[in-house]
Formats: structure tokens, sequence, C-alpha cells
């Protein structure tokens, strides 16, 4: 069965008249009568009795009629939904974020999104970046803002760099620490450690921390950087953070060095896998947008080897 044979049945319902049905279809008439006798023949019988002035449907064509008009009908609203669907109408997004970035950036790349194309419906959830590596992977999510330390970039991946941040102590504003002008890691000895439980670089800090002598004492582990910057505040110990994430009153961020931490966050799809105009406006408004007060570190890098070349 052919939706063109659907198409000339209707019209046929509709018209009771072989003429006005193909002037209807903009076919001639042995056409739509040659389809709809492949038809009868498919469904095993007459679907109208053909009389001069008499043609009307057979008690089958009554039985089928409401399950071709169904047909069609849900047809037709596959093919608006796709239409919708290319020009980003009711659109749905599934957007990965890693939980540890700071909102700040992100908030104005969601509003940009909506405001510029109202028919996506974004659907953000926040993980750690473990998670949001596996979820992209298998299809989960269509797109991710996150990043993973010490790793080399997974060639699977399609990476389009945002911003690079550097990690801090956070302290709180009275603490010894907050007196220094930077932080080496022999400073952090014998200080008690409020440990981020999501933190994508905390494992491999920790070798290089352990290199320098200091083993850590946690006194307090939280999967939420907003308990651990109460913790921080109130004076019970220091936390290793992204230095955007450590903004609260009563709490200083103090920058680490020998060595420096940084991360470098980036927009990720999946190289090779089909994706939705949904993804490209976003990657469109990412690119455009401000991170850090600056560009995306993707288009600075652009600009910069288009310059060299």
């Amino acid at each position: 069965m052919e939706m063109q044979q659907i198409v000339y049945f209707r019209a046929l319902c509709d018209e009771l008249n072989f003429t006005r049905a193909a002037e209807r279809c903009k076919v001639s008439q042995p056409s739509l009568t040659r389809s709809i006798k492949n038809l009868e023949e498919e469904f095993g019988g007459a679907l109208f009795h053909r009389e001069r002035s008499n043609t009307h449907l057979s008690e089958l064509g009554r039985i089928v009629r409401p399950h071709l008009d169904e047909v069609f009908n849900q047809a037709q609203a596959a093919a608006q939904q796709a239409q919708s669907f290319r020009e980003l109408e009711a659109t749905r997004l599934k957007l990965g974020i890693m939980c540890t970035i700071a909102p700040t950036d992100l908030v104005s790349l969601l509003g940009n999104v909506r405001t510029r194309h109202p028919g996506i419906q974004l659907e953000i959830g926040d993980a750690a970046a473990s998670k949001i590596d596996d979820d992209l992977r298998n299809g989960e999510l269509e797109v991710a803002i996150f990043c993973k330390a010490g790793e080399e970039r997974d060639p699977r991946f399609h990476y389009l760099p945002l911003f690079r941040e550097r990690f801090v102590v956070a302290v709180a504003e009275g603490h010894a620490l907050a007196k220094l002008n930077e932080v080496r890691v022999p400073d952090l000895i014998g200080t008690p450690y409020l440990r981020r439980t999501n933190c994508e670089y905390g494992d491999f800090a920790r070798t290089v921390f352990n290199q320098q002598g200091l083993f850590n004492k946690i006194v307090y582990s939280s999967d939420r950087d907003d308990w651990i910057l109460a913790m921080a505040a109130a004076g019970m110990g220091y936390s290793f953070m992204p230095e955007r994430s450590a903004r609260q009153h009563g709490v200083v961020a103090k920058p680490l060095v020998d060595p420096e931490f940084w991360r470098e966050v980036s927009l990720v799809t999946v190289r090779g896998r089909p994706h939705s105009p949904a993804v490209g406006a976003l990657v469109h408004e990412a690119m455009l947008g401000t991170w850090s007060n600056d560009r995306a570190l993707a288009v600075r890098q652009w600009t910069e080897s288009e310059q060299v070349g």
C-alpha cells in the first residue's frame, strides 16, 4: 500500500465520482482508477460499488476507511513534526553540563538560545564529568559542556574549547592561608581538607600533592559545592576548586602555584553522529557568546591561526 493510494481513496470517498476525484488529486482518471483497483486487490475485495450515477462505498470500504484515515492523519502529523524539527519549533535538546561548572557564563548562553531560538526545549542535566562522558557516548546526551583531567582527548569526541580556568585554594577570610598572595603545596600541610567528591581534578591533583608530601586530612566530603564553600567560610578547612566556583561571602580564593592547575572546558559532541539543527544552534550561540569576558577559546584559537597563516 502506498500513501498515494490512500490519498486517492479518501478523495473518492468524499467525491463519490471518479472524474471529480481525479481532478481533485490532479491526476488522470485512468491513473486514479488503476490505483483504486490495485488497492482493492490488496484488500481482497471491492472498496466501491461502481454505478453510473451512484458510486458508493462497499461494506469493505466502510470498514477500512477509518483505518486509512488514521494512517493518513498519522503521516501528516509526522510530516508536521519533521518540519517543526527542521525549523527548530518545539525541538528538544538534551544538554549535559558538568556539575562543577559555575553557572555565570552558562546562564548567558542559555538565555541567548532561548531568545533567538524559542522553539528549542532544552533539557539540562548536570552530573560529574565521568557520567557526562558516559551519557554522551551512549547517546543519552546530544551535546555536553565538560572536561576531564589528566587524559588525552577522546578521538571519538569533537571538542570546541570555551574557556580555561585555574584552580584555587578556597579558605575563610580570617584563615592563615588567606594572608598569602599565592599558595604552594607545602603551605597546605596540616590544614584540614574539604573534599569535593565530584571534582574532576581530584585524583589527578592528589597524586601531585602526595609527591610533594601533602596527604590531605579529609574532614568533610560533599558533592555540593555550596556546602563545601559554607564549611570553608566557617573556617573548617580549605578546598581545591575552580576559581569561578569559589565565590561566596566570607571565602577568599588564592591561586595555587608550583604547580598550577588549569582546566579547559569545551562544548563536546560525538564525531560522525548525525546532529539535530538544535545542536547547531547551540554551537552557534556558544561560539558567539562571551566566556570569562572574552570570546570562546575555539574562536580565539581559530583567529590566531588565521593571522599566522
